[in-house]
């Protein structure tokens, strides 16, 4: 990882989540702070784990908060069995990873989502799944139909990087013109960065750590 933070070593430990139809290959880290949060990987199709940068960047972030950390690959990715669902059948796994979590910390249970797993997490909110909170980094408005994105329940923040291809600030800012003002994330733009974050994991990690949450 090319950023140094000062976060004390993180032990995670190897663990299963159990689905209605999959067994996800996951990662569990235990922090001192009740709440805890699912961080969700990009694309399968494009080689997307949880061992992209920005999901561990979100890893370290929340342990340096103390809370829990939940990583886990999508079905069909690394060790997780089943297959590539569309976007679609990944729903299930998010209720899963939340489900989970939730039988591991005592307090409430939030979600970072990224690219390809910001979309998922976010239909998976909007459809029933519940969580206090939900942070999304580059959610891929440009390559994923994404309409829902106002109906994503306790949406909290938006991070985006102002050279994101995928998810360009007007094409953003349009979306959610469909929810009243003063109900919309906050929106918060790298300057410099892309889609995939790249020197710029530091900033992010930033945002993650200071970003206030009940």
């Amino acid at each position: 990882m090319p950023i140094s933070t000062g976060t004390p070593e993180i032990r995670e430990e190897r663990v299963t989540i159990t689905g209605a139809d999959v067994n996800l290959e996951a990662r569990l880290a235990p922090g001192k702070d009740p709440r805890g949060v699912i961080i969700t990987h990009p694309h399968p199709l494009y080689g997307g784990t949880m061992d992209n940068n920005v999901v561990w960047t979100a890893v370290m972030a929340f342990q340096a908060r103390q809370w829990t950390t939940l990583r886990f690959n999508f079905r069909g990715v690394g060790l997780s069995s089943g297959q590539y669902g569309d976007g679609l059948s990944e729903l299930a796994d998010v209720q899963a990873a939340m489900s989970f979590l939730r039988s591991r910390v005592s307090g409430p249970a939030y979600v970072v989502g990224y690219s390809f797993g910001a979309a998922v997490a976010g239909r998976a909110l909007a459809q029933g799944v519940s969580a206090a909170g939900m942070i999304m980094i580059a959610p891929p408005i440009a390559l994923m139909e994404m309409n829902f994105l106002p109906r994503v329940p306790r949406l909290r923040l938006i991070v985006v990087g102002d050279r994101d291809e995928f998810c360009p600030l007007p094409q953003l800012e349009k979306v959610l013109e469909a929810q009243p003002e003063d109900k919309r994330p906050e929106i918060k733009v790298l300057a410099g960065c892309s889609h995939f974050f790249a020197n710029r994991e530091k900033p992010l990690y930033t945002i993650l750590t200071d970003y206030p949450l009940d």
